[in-house]
């Protein structure tokens, strides 16, 4: 006598499309989610330069020459790019995730997008000015 039950049929779901076709929005956050390997990366960039630093004048002035050369131009653009789409989209993200405020949740979003490039502006303009 067997005791055991028979197997049931498992529901296998039908493949019909790609899914990025049925809900854009997917795109959106895995380009936002993908965008921090190169924020990451470029992090890693930064760190090889202060390593290149503390070894001496030699190595860091080779760091900088490497940061020149096309390939690097082109990383860089790329993380610009990628680095501007990421804080767009997060701005876009906050009011969504936000609790409810007194306050429209747009005014948030341009609000933050307008405090970030005054930011930006101030910044760039202080260094503009150190910088000989």
């Amino acid at each position: 006598m067997n005791r055991s039950r028979p197997a049931t049929a498992t529901y296998v779901r039908p493949m019909t499309g790609w899914w990025w076709r049925r809900n854009p929005s997917f795109i959106r956050y895995m380009v936002r989610e993908g965008s921090a390997v190169f924020l990451s990366a470029y992090a890693l960039v930064l760190l090889a330069g202060l390593v290149c630093l503390t070894l001496g004048e030699p190595a860091f002035d080779a760091w900088r020459a490497a940061l020149t050369t096309p390939p690097s131009l082109v990383f860089h653009l790329l993380a610009l790019l990628l680095v501007l789409y990421h804080s767009v989209s997060w701005f876009q993200v906050m009011p969504k995730t936000a609790p409810d405020l007194p306050i429209d949740p747009k005014l948030i979003t341009n609000g933050g997008l307008a405090a970030a490039a005054l930011l930006s502006l101030l910044i760039l303009a202080v260094l503009w000015r150190i910088t000989p």
